[in-house]
């Protein structure tokens, strides 16, 4: 093996373990969305089967609302002592989050003790996301070869359609072995049981990441937290673009994986089996569609990848998800939702990796954290707000308007938006020789 094979190698099995972390985070939230009637009536139990549903999904909505606070504390904190101590203490949280939720005895058994403590746990694992992904994310792109850092920042959103394909595969095999009065009473605890068990793998694998292997090779010593906050407060008009940058990403990924059984379901009438199939093939396509996206902003930048996919969204969303709620069937869900991944897909292979360029240097971690955390205040309640307004409205095609909008936000930043600096962007290494990063 040459050395530049072995280097290459090297970098991505780095890159693998580095991403772990998200795998987890993403199946915890995945398995919620996926048996949130079930968590529903276990723990929020009203006697109408909406009302249940709704509070599922709010509390699932509510994890997000940790999410700026996580970022603005554990991202300061990331910034000042490194990325390889975030990454643990992180893994560390949303794993006592998904322990939580696994083993609560339900509102029968507890009463009220038992949706405070499902939300507590949720607000711990909002929490720890909060910077999760900012510091995955940051740390790939300092990892990135010369012109490839949109093709190894997708990986962190890889890991995450990993995530999605293992949850629905174990809902998949779960409906075919139990009955669906086992699986309303204990059968969902399982995937959340595995997600326990798979912990001390990832552990392992965050754990051997060596100190000198996190890139900080051209960063200034880090200030303390204090100087890091004032500096995110000072670049609030950044982060806000940044939020309109990202709510497109978290809207269109939970519309198409979390709140797609549930749509599914309860609003198509299509079997559980049959939904979860759709959001597994969603998760394979997404798989695809982001690596191609990242790659492909490599060699002609990233704005007009964002433009092109936002809008695609805005002229397609609404007039297809007004087409299969005319016309539901198991083939019909299945063409809707492989289109909403591809433009989620080609969307965030882009996005993730522009977001890097576009926050300032000395609040990189805390910067991307915040405005991701923030938009996701927006995107994670997508499977509540689409549920609340079709049952205002009676219009079941309204998750199609939510994303239209969404899609509005995300081409308003692309427009708006400038990578941080020539010295950033356009000549480091991750470059080639005068290409543009937007």
């Amino acid at each position: 093996m040459t050395a530049a094979a072995q280097t290459t190698r090297s970098r991505l099995g780095l890159a693998v373990r580095v991403a772990c972390g998200n795998f987890l985070e993403m199946y915890d939230f995945m398995v919620f969305g996926y048996y949130a009637a079930a968590i529903g009536r276990t723990f929020f139990p009203t006697g109408n089967a909406i009302g249940s549903l709704l509070l599922a999904l709010t509390t699932f909505g509510a994890g997000f609302l940790m999410r700026p606070l996580g970022a603005l504390v554990l991202g300061a904190y990331v910034d000042r002592i490194g990325v390889r101590r975030g990454l643990v203490l992180t893994l560390a949280l949303m794993a006592i989050g998904t322990l939580t939720l696994a083993c609560m005895p339900g509102y029968a058994e507890i009463g009220l003790a038992a949706p405070v403590l499902v939300l507590a746990g949720r607000l711990l694992q909002g929490f720890s996301a909060g910077v999760e992904l900012g510091s995955t994310s940051v740390f790939l792109a300092d990892l990135a070869p010369p012109g490839q850092r949109g093709l190894y920042v997708s990986l962190q959103s890889v890991s995450q359609q990993v995530a999605v394909i293992v949850a629905a595969s174990l809902g998949v095999a779960l409906e075919a072995w139990l009955s669906p009065a086992r699986m309303d009473a204990w059968g969902w605890r399982i995937p959340l049981l595995i997600g326990c068990a798979i912990v001390p793998f990832l552990f392992v694998l965050r754990r051997s990441l060596a100190k000198g292997e996190v890139m900080h090779a051209h960063r200034p010593a880090p200030p303390g937290m204090g100087a890091i906050m004032r500096r995110l407060l000072a670049a609030w008009r950044i982060v806000l673009v940044g939020v309109l940058l990202v709510v497109m990403t978290t809207t269109s990924f939970y519309l198409i994986t979390a709140y797609t059984p549930s749509f599914g379901r309860a609003v198509l009438h299509l079997s559980s089996r049959a939904s979860l199939v759709v959001t597994l093939c969603v998760g394979l396509s997404n798989l695809i569609w982001l690596p191609l996206a990242g790659a492909l902003t490599d060699r002609i930048g990233r704005r007009p990848v964002l433009i092109a996919s936002t809008l695609l969204t805005i002229l397609t969303a609404y007039p297809a998800m007004h087409w299969l709620v005319g016309h539901a069937s198991f083939a019909h869900l299945l063409m809707v939702e492989l289109w909403l991944s591809f433009l989620y897909g080609s969307y965030n292979g882009a996005m993730v990796v522009f977001l890097t360029e576009f926050v300032p240097q000395d609040v990189r971690n805390s910067g991307f954290s915040m405005a991701y955390s923030l938009a996701t205040c927006i995107g994670g309640f997508t499977p509540a707000a689409c549920t609340w307004l079709i049952q205002q409205t009676g219009n079941r095609a309204m998750p199609g308007l939510w994303l239209t909008g969404a899609a509005l936000c995300g081409l308003l930043a692309a427009l708006l938006a400038r990578p941080r600096s020539a010295i950033d962007t356009m000549r480091t290494p991750a470059y080639p020789q005068g290409r543009k990063a937007g």
